[in-house]
């Protein structure tokens, strides 16, 4: 066959993949190499590289690579080994002195054990940690481990560790007297011809270095953070795919560089062999190497995961096949990985002359499945638990550690997993009740809303941490989780009051979370693995009224606002009818709060507590109300009809960094045209407001629709108000659970009469 045909069809198809990916799940930029002996098959770049999305994205631009750094830290390590200076068997004060973590077990950490993450080490240092943006020295970073415990007896697990791969760095410039990334640049960097590849940020290429982006489970995104690791060794590397392309060519030439090699073929060969564990089978870590099996064949390299970027290096060496994939968006490993071994099994297929396979893809979950889908579900057989949700269209599975979504399959018509954590299990349901994912079977749970937390922990859910990767308390299934690093949910278990230990998996197990509180029993920090979080303030406690500073008077902006006029609108729209919703049904509760100043403002709006909406709106949340009576419940309105006034008032009041929750003047607001109501649940009995993850108008994130945070009930009401109003024509607007805009509102005007004008008309 023809193999220059064989490696177009090749490219072909994977440039097919990858775009279909670069726009469904809206990666911003991503490069990939493939490899095949020491020439580069393909290299390309999709997407932009910057944020105003001028400069296409290409194989040469820089990206930051994360975890791959461990494997150049690990080769420093064993050149040195080669040359006699350091010993893989000594212990680590043999080389560091002053390196005293505290022991219980009295058995000396080695670098062996470092570089196959046995050492017993936490996963992060106190200082320098993933979390500290303070940039401090390895030299500090390291001597705060001095200040740990061994998690474990050296030697007896594997545990990931950062801060082991950081000390191997330390030891580095210990003994050789030269920093960590001069070392590496010294003798692997620079013989390979890694020209664009740094531990240190690339200054000539700072135009040239994609923007990183973190997104989180209730839609935003956002620049990542740009700050440098203290554990530089283990996540520190800049690099293109290019460079990654040309240390891959060394890997699959036995260590060989363009003249000779940086590492002995046997010392290469014993890094790619995967150790034995304590129960004599293989581990899935040799020394620095990650080695698992694609459709049978060894598989080596390391993936990457740092803010902003997901990374993938591997290589078949028995095929001589290697590939290097780089995301700029945080969280997207399982989707880099998904099209590094689909580049390798195109290779595979390519060298053996057999049909490519092809790349299966898919499509949102049509509402009639998304409907009989959603529930919450409980193993059978186990403790596990599933929730299924929706939202304007996006199918969700909450599951395990993660949140996914799902869709359909284009090849068979499944219910499949499939988002930037990659394409995994196939998702079943039969006769409505049994819900099965992988070879776990659910039951579902009744519709009916969770127990209430227990007091002891609310004072410990909230937000703690920075900015870039706030941490989340917050209460599911009858359990405290954590949710960190903005992905990863993990149950946690009550040791005392304030002490909870990780599960025996994840990131961090074996280790726990401290509480300390003030004197109303609220945390005021935690402390995680180690690592101290401060509590965020964020929003309001319980039973207050959000309230911003008003850029202006109140009083002045009406006279302005009231002197305005709305935007122009030609065309053709339906008379307005707008209906009292109480004339509807006296039993809607109201609290009207811009007829008071118990608002954002803390000034009056309105001369009347009332709430109109045009005809067909108000019939539907009407019927949403007697919909929930059957629960006990009913609607508080809040607000419905608004002058576009105002609308102007709230928009030159509030501070622009505030204005995603409020309406621009200048298009006018839903509320305007009579088809949009900000409402939540009370009992129907008292009219008593039911307790949601936040409270109404408060401008933060707590308010999103799937805002992670708070409490299963809080969670769970905040759901069953979604779904009673989408019932009845409604969507949502995210960044708000209790703003809802009828499905017709583009056939009605914009409005400014007021309320006294409407009984006049």
């Amino acid at each position: 066959m023809n193999r220059s045909a064989d490696e177009t069809a090749v490219i072909a198809r994977l440039r097919a993949a990858i775009r279909h990916e670069v726009e469904q799940k809206q990666i911003p930029a991503f490069s990939i190499a493939i490899v095949e002996g020491d020439r580069v098959v393909w290299a390309d770049g999709f997407g932009h590289a910057d944020a105003e999305k001028k400069s296409p994205a290409t194989a040469e631009t820089v990206y930051r690579v994360g975890s791959i750094s461990k494997l150049l830290t690990d080769i420093a390590i064993m050149q040195q080994v080669e040359q006699g200076r350091l010993d893989l068997d000594e212990p680590v004060q043999t080389y560091l002195p002053d390196f005293a973590p505290e022991d219980p077990y009295g058995e000396p950490i080695t670098l062996r054990q470092l570089m196959s993450h046995r050492s017993g080490l936490v996963r992060e240092p106190p200082v320098g940690n993933f979390y500290d943006s303070s940039e401090p020295s390895l030299s500090e970073t390291v001597a705060s481990l001095n200040d740990t415990l061994l998690m474990y007896k050296p030697e007896t697990a594997t545990r990931y560790s950062n801060a082991g791969v950081a000390v191997l760095g330390a030891v580095l410039e210990q003994q050789l007297g030269v920093s960590h990334p001069e070392q590496v640049r010294r003798s692997i960097l620079a013989p390979l011809e890694m020209t664009r590849s740094s531990f240190d940020p690339l200054p000539i290429a700072a135009d040239q270095t994609a923007t990183g982006w973190m997104w989180t489970y209730d839609g935003r995104r956002f620049e990542a953070p740009r700050f440098q690791l203290g554990t530089g060794p283990a996540g520190n590397l800049f690099s293109t795919v290019v460079d990654l392309a040309k240390f891959l060519t060394c890997l699959l030439n036995d260590g060989k560089g363009p003249d000779g090699p940086i590492l002995q073929p046997e010392t290469l060969a014993l890094m790619a062999q995967p150790l034995t564990g304590p129960d004599g089978k293989p581990e899935q870590f040799g020394l620095g190497f990650h080695v698992t099996e694609l459709d049978g064949e060894t598989r080596i390299g390391h993936n990457g995961a740092v803010y902003g970027f997901s990374s993938e290096l591997a290589a078949l060496p028995d095929r001589n096949l290697g590939v290097a994939t780089v995301a700029a968006l945080d969280g997207s490993n399982g989707l880099v990985t998904e099209l590094s071994d689909y580049a390798l099994r195109l290779m595979i297929a390519a060298q053996e002359g057999k049909p490519l396979p092809t790349y299966r893809t898919t499509q949102p979950a049509p509402p009639e499945w998304a409907a009989q889908l959603i529930g919450r579900y409980k193993e059978v057989d186990g403790d596990g638990f599933a929730h299924i949700f929706e939202l304007n269209g996006d199918l969700f599975l909450r599951w395990g550690p993660f949140q996914f979504t799902l869709r359909v399959a284009a090849d068979d018509g499944s219910i499949i997993i499939d988002d930037t954590f990659g394409v995994d299990a196939t998702v079943t349901l039969e006769r409505g009740e049994r819900l099965q994912i992988r070879d776990k079977v659910y039951r579902r749970l009744p519709d009916e809303p969770p127990a209430d937390t227990p007091p002891r922990w609310k004072g410990l859910i909230g937000e703690y941490g920075p900015d870039y990767s706030t941490t989340y308390i917050l209460e599911e299934n009858g359990q405290l989780h954590v949710l960190l690093e903005w992905f990863y949910y993990y149950p946690l278990t009550e040791v005392s009051d304030d002490v909870f230990a990780f599960p025996d998996w994840g990131m961090y197990p074996g280790e726990q979370i401290i509480f300390k509180r003030d004197e109303s029993g609220r945390a005021t920090q935690m402390i995680m693995a180690s690592v101290p979080f401060q509590r965020r303030e964020v929003g309001t406690r319980d039973g207050e009224t959000f309230r911003i500073t008003p850029v202006k008077p109140i009083d002045d902006l009406r006279d302005e606002a009231r002197s305005a006029s709305p935007p122009p609108e030609p065309g053709n729209y339906r008379d307005p009818e707008l209906t009292e919703l109480v004339e509807l049904d006296d039993t809607i509760y109201l609290d009207i709060r811009y007829a008071t100043t118990n608002n954002f403002t803390g000034a009056v709006f309105y001369r009347q507590p009332r709430a109109f909406m045009q005809k067909p709106a108000a019939e539907a949340v009407a019927r949403a109300h007697q919909r929930l009576k059957e629960r006990g419940l009913g609607l508080l309105i809040h607000d419905a009809y608004r002058p576009w006034y105002v609308t102007k008032m709230f928009w030159d009041a509030t501070p622009a960094e505030l204005r995603d929750f409020v309406a621009n003047p200048a298009y006018g607001s839903r509320h305007n045209r009579g088809c949009a109501v900000d409402l939540t649940l009370c009992d129907l009995e008292t009219g008593k407001p039911i307790g949601m993850v936040a409270g109404y108008d408060e401008f933060s994130p707590r308010s999103f629709a799937l805002y992670p945070g708070g409490t299963s009930r809080q969670r769970w009401y905040r759901e069953l108000l979604r779904r009673t109003m989408e019932a009845e024509g409604f969507s949502i607007y995210t960044l708000e659970w209790w703003h809802f805009d009828y499905k017709d509102w583009k056939k009605y005007r914009i409005g400014n009469v007021t309320f006294e004008e409407i009984e006049e008309q």
